[in-house]
Order: structure tokens, then C-alpha cells, then sequence
């Protein structure tokens, strides 16, 4: 078995064991199980890694064997500079979920456990998948055990809030199978991405493909209008589901446009690149005035996450190094940052059983390690240099300034909204005087959620500092992305 599949597969079996468990009475044992479980899924996508060739745009680790041999659909995986990060970022965050979690769930803790371990393996599917309609398959998948996760473990108004995540995919996805097929019959019957990607396609063609990719993606990602749904699952999900949530699933759909939309329909991505920024700068400027006004921690995070995420897709339309560099870069930190916001927002949580922001004050008189973490993490919304916050947001501004400076001016507004949004919140949650009796009896963080937070602090500041390492995987694959793109016809 390679090592691709050697990081989607152990992360299924580990949660498929723990189904089989099955029993409240045995959490103790299933919480064990679930940490070995996150530990070994994260350690087997390590040697991806180190392994790593630079220099190159070509796949790596590649498995193929056949499948549904009569459609030649095959089981062929891959990844390259654009999707490494992205197979060791989904790995991170489950194992620092099932920490987070170990405390929070206390009923039907095996299947709870069991979800996020079987999410983490299909997602990583999606990133590895070089196989259309493998790719569809994991696509699809991750929208079952994150129903669940909201539906069973969620708030109040849970059901309401899983059936409009649901409702909200699925024409997207239906237009997306769509496209697939249609691409496997022009191709001659081969279901091969990167067979795709060499197809010569018509103007009007490509058009309809890319309207097709984009009502898939733009609703994961999510973009302006298509993100209503959002603030309304992150309240409803429970603390874990909230930080995979924000950290990984929204960047499939950033992923798909990457794999997808540009190389498959590059005429189409430059035509229609206009209503790509413009719809990226709402999301960067309105959504983030939005953000400004809400009680709830929760839904100010996640129209903050609305928010930075349309700093990725302006990345990637102004088709330039340092914009789609920074529009990856940017996925990466938003997995950082904001999975470590909506884990200090749980801490909170379990002790106050609040989100509102009215609920607190005064945290950092009874919780001073705490308040530590979330002033770091706070800095990183807020765009802090030397914290990963800053640099893919710089990256894609220093590209859309390249691009034209008023597109640059525009999308810079969004660190001075990013800033009083969160600060705003950082001060009326944690600093001045002890404002109730919750606040005045809240106890500091146990070592477990320190284990949890600092784990995310030093991914946080060691991308800020030092993002060499990073951007030196992604460069080649980048500037080949971009190279194609430039082929196309319109030029």
C-alpha cells in the first residue's frame, strides 16, 4: 500500500473499529483509540513530506489500479506542490480535534469519534484524488459524516442547520457530476484529471464547465452570496465539527477551482475573472463589515472565515505568482488560525455554556494562560506580521497591487476590518474587570487544552516566521498552473 493511500485509509479503518465498539460505557478506551488512531493517520502523511520532490510540477507518489474496469474509472492518487500541504494540514487538525473533543462529548463518543476519523481520511481523498470520479466519490462522502457531526452533536437548532448545509451542496454537486461526464466523454472515455486538462475545448464550452465548477466550489468555499450557510452551521456544529469545518472543508472547494476550473477551463477562468474578483472584494469588504456587528463568537468567526477566504479566491484569479502562491499560503494559515479560534471559542464554551459575547469580561483575571493563546491567535486573524495570518494576505495583496492598485487598495481594507472586528471582540471577552460570577469562577486551562492550543500557536507562529518551507513545495506547481493558464486562447 502507498503512502497516499496509507493516509487515507488508516484514519477510515482506526474510525470503522471504533463504530465497532459502539458503547458509552467503553469512552474511556474509544477516546484512547481515537487519539492512536489521529496520531498514526498524522505520522504516515509525514514521509509525503520528507520525500518531497522540489524542482518538479509532475505528480508524486502516485498509486493507480483499476476500479470499475467497464468505465475505466480507476483508484489513482497523486499529489503535487499545490495539494501536499493541504493532505498534512487535514491530518494535523484531527489529531488536535480529538483532543479537543475529550472531554466536550460524553454520549455516543465512539460514533462522534468515529466521524471525525472517517472525514479526515476522505478528505484527504479529495486532495489526492487525480481520478474524476474518485474525486466525486470523496467529494461527496465528506458531506456524510460532517451531517451527521452538526445533526446528532449540534445545538438547538441542529436539524435545521445539517439539512441547509445538505440542501445548500447538492445542485452544485449534481451540475459538477455533470461536468464530469461530459469531460469523460470528450476525453474518449477516461475519467484521467490530468487528461483533462490537455482537452482542446470551445469558448462556449469551456463557459458551461466553469459555471458548473463554479456552482460546486463557490458554495464549499464559501463565496459571497452563496455563504448563508455558514454562520448558521458553525453556531449550530459542535466545537470540533466548527474547526474542521472552518479548517478543512471550506478549502475543497478553493482546491476545486485550483484542479479544476483553471487548468480544465482556462479561457473561461481569465473571461470570467472579473466577476471572480469582484464577488472576492464583497467577500473581503462586506462580509467583514458583517462580521463587525455580531454578539455571537461564533458567527463573527465564521463571517471572519467568509471573509479571509475571499482573500484565497482573489489569489487565484489575477493569475499572477504571487496571488495564487498567496491564495494557498492564505488556506494553509485560515486552517491555523481559524481551527484555533473556534477551539478557544469551545473552551469558553464547556465552562460558560455561552456564546454571546455579552456572557464575558474580565477572562484574563481568572483565565491569564488562556488569554495568552487567544491574544496570539486573535493577532493572527488580525493579519499580525510574524504570525501565518499575515503572509498569504500579504502575498495576494503584493499580487493584486501588481495586478492594479486599486484592486490592491481595496483588498488591503480588509486588515483594518479584520482588526477591529477581532479586536473588538478580543476586548469585550477578555480584558477589563470580572464582569459576572461565570467569568470570576472560570478555572485556566487544564493541560489537555494546552496541549491542544499550543499545538496550533506553534504552527501558527512557525508559518508567520519561517514560511520558506511552505512556498518553496508550492512554487513550481504554481508557476506550471500558471503557465497553462496563460496558453489559453484569449491571450
Amino acid at each position: 500500500m502507498g503512502l497516499l493511500s496509507l493516509a487515507i485509509w488508516t484514519p477510515i479503518v482506526f474510525g470503522v473499529v471504533l463504530l465497532a465498539l459502539g458503547r458509552d460505557d467503553q469512552a474511556r478506551s474509544v477516546r484512547w483509540i481515537a487519539l492512536i488512531g489521529a496520531i498514526a493517520s498524522f505520522l504516515v502523511t509525514l514521509p509525503l513530506y520528507d520525500g518531497f520532490k522540489l524542482g518538479t510540477s509532475a505528480m508524486q507518489f502516485v498509486e493507480k489500479g483499476s476500479w470499475i474496469q467497464r468505465f475505466n474509472v480507476n483508484y489513482h492518487l497523486g499529489v503535487d506542490g499545490i495539494s501536499l500541504w493541504f493532505v498534512l494540514l487535514t491530518a494535523f487538525i484531527n489529531v488536535v480535534v480529538v483532543i479537543a473533543s475529550w472531554e466536550a462529548i460524553t454520549s455516543r463518543v465512539s460514533q462522534y469519534m468515529a466521524s471525525f476519523l472517517i472525514l479526515s481520511g476522505l478528505m484527504i481523498g479529495v486532495f489526492a484524488a487525480l481520478d474524476g470520479l474518485l474525486f466525486y466519490v470523496f467529494f461527496e462522502a465528506t458531506l456524510i459524516p460532517m451531517y451527521l457531526i452538526i445533526g446528532i452533536w449540534g445545538g438547538p437548532n441542529k436539524i435545521y442547520a445539517a439539512f441547509k448545509f445538505f440542501l445548500y451542496t447538492l445542485l452544485g454537486s449534481l451540475l459538477l457530476l455533470i461536468a464530469l461526464i461530459y469531460l469523460y466523454n470528450k476525453s474518449g472515455g477516461s475519467f484521467d484529471i490530468l487528461t483533462w486538462h490537455k482537452l482542446p475545448l470551445g469558448g462556449s464550452v469551456q463557459t458551461l464547465l466553469f459555471f458548473a465548477f463554479f456552482a460546486a466550489f463557490a458554495v464549499k468555499v464559501p463565496m459571497w452570496p452563496v455563504h448563508t450557510w455558514l454562520p448558521d452551521v458553525h453556531v449550530e456544529a459542535p466545537t470540533g465539527g466548527s474547526a474542521v469545518l472552518a479548517a478543512i472543508m471550506l478549502k475543497l472547494g478553493a482546491y476545486g477551482f485550483l484542479r479544476f476550473s483553471m487548468p480544465i477551463a482556462p479561457d473561461a477562468a481569465r473571461e470570467w475573472a472579473w466577476l471572480m474578483i469582484a464577488l472576492s472584494l464583497i467577500a473581503v469588504i462586506y462580509v467583514g463589515l458583517v462580521a463587525l456587528v455580531q454578539q455571537d463568537m461564533k458567527k463573527l468567526v465564521a463571517y471572519s472565515s467568509v471573509a479571509h477566504m475571499g482573500f484565497v479566491t482573489l489569489g487565484f484569479f489575477i493569475f499572477n505568482d504571487l496571488g495564487v502562491s498567496g491564495g494557498i499560503v492564505q488556506m494553509i494559515a485560515h486552517g491555523f488560525v481559524s481551527g484555533a479560534m473556534f477551539l478557544c471559542i469551545g473552551v469558553l464554551y464547556d465552562r460558560v455554556h455561552s456564546r454571546e459575547i455579552a456572557s464575558y469580561g474580565g477572562v484574563v483575571n481568572t483565565m491569564p494562560k488562556f488569554a495568552a493563546f487567544g491574544l496570539l491567535f486573535a493577532m493572527a486573524n488580525c493579519g499580525l506580521p510574524g504570525t501565518a495570518g499575515f503572509v498569504g494576505e500579504w502575498m495576494v495583496i503584493l499580487g493584486a497591487v501588481k495586478s492594479s492598485f486599486w484592486m490592491g487598495a481595496a483588498a488591503a481594507t480588509a486588515l483594518i476590518s479584520g482588526a477591529a472586528y477581532t479586536l473588538w471582540m478580543f476586548k469585550r471577552v477578555y480584558l477589563g474587570p470580572v464582569v459576572n460570577d461565570d467569568v470570576k469562577g472560570l478555572s485556566d486551562i487544564n493541560s489537555r487544552e494546552f496541549l491542544m492550543l499550543a499545538l496550533l500557536a506553534i504552527a501558527v507562529l512557525y508559518m508567520g516566521i519561517y514560511p520558506k518551507p511552505f512556498t518553496d513545495v508550492m512554487n513550481t506547481s504554481v508557476a506550471d498552473l500558471l503557465t497553462h493558464v496563460a496558453a489559453s486562447k484569449l491571450n
